[in-house]
């Protein structure tokens, strides 16, 4: 009986080690929860939260029994940099918007007001902040870090403990990650797109038809007002098209990678 006990105790604090190398690393650098506004303390909070709550979930995954020194610490690195890479899988779907935000800007004449970008610790573009802050908070408004956390679950299946990904897997992984994104945040500035190849034509019109009015400096307050009220116009359209984009983004990487 001691002995059973002494087993489970071992397999179970060993479970809950190596949970929470991986989820605790990707809760670190996931969007919303990993944001830079969050801080350390709660991030840890929730990660051991969270680890608790899925090691029973986990333990069919746990090798048994407990492996020895060397292996156990070959299986934490592998942890830590799984959990990295879920994290990161899902904060670059989430960096279309900055990328939409930075198209947006370009094309309204404001890609040289920079300000800081909370959810990316980084300077970024108006826009960009404006729409990674509105996202951070629809995450959590439309239950999507469910899905996240769903996904930790599944990539046990994907990534089996101590068992390293295949580094060309992972280039090529990260590189249709990076490739939707961008994909994803062209498609979302694509109204500015066309509205700004207007303005230029109708600028190129006009001044042909009156070479001695400086355009530029005409045109661009007018090309400022016109993005704005077109940003109001489709922020909500932009903000569903996203939603709709990163959801099915990630139920692609953990179910048809794996």
């Amino acid at each position: 009986m001691q002995s059973a006990l002494e087993e489970f105790l071992a397999s179970g604090v060993l479970a809950f080690m190596l949970t929470f190398m991986r989820i605790g690393t990707a809760t670190m650098v996931m969007p919303g929860i990993g944001d830079s506004f969050v801080t350390a303390r709660v991030r840890l909070h929730i990660a051991l939260v969270m680890s608790l709550v899925l090691t029973p979930v986990v333990m069919p995954y746990v090798p048994s029994p407990v492996p020895p020194l060397f292996a156990l610490t070959h299986m934490i690195i592998v942890e830590m940099i799984i959990g990295l890479l879920i994290g990161t899988i899902a904060r670059i779907f989430m960096i279309a918007l900055d990328t939409a935000g930075m198209v947006v800007s370009t094309q309204s004449g404001l890609a040289n007001a920079q300000v800081f970008n909370p959810t990316e610790a980084t300077q970024g573009s108006i826009i960009g902040s404006l729409l990674t802050m509105s996202a951070a908070v629809l995450i959590f408004a439309t239950n999507m870090h469910h899905l996240l956390i769903m996904g930790f679950v599944e990539s046990y299946q994907m990534f089996p403990m101590g068992v390293f990904p295949d580094s060309g897997d992972l280039a090529e992984l990260m590189t249709r990650a990076v490739a939707t994104s961008f994909n994803t945040g062209v498609k979302l500035a694509a109204p500015f797109i066309v509205m700004t190849l207007l303005v230029y034509v109708g600028m190129g019109v006009l001044s042909r038809l009156m070479p001695q009015l400086q355009v530029f400096l005409v045109i661009l307050p007018l090309q400022i007002l016109m993005a704005l009220v077109l940003l109001g116009l489709v922020f909500s359209a932009m903000m569903g098209a996203w939603l709709i984009h990163y959801q099915s983004a990630i139920l692609f990487f953990f179910s048809g990678l794996g």
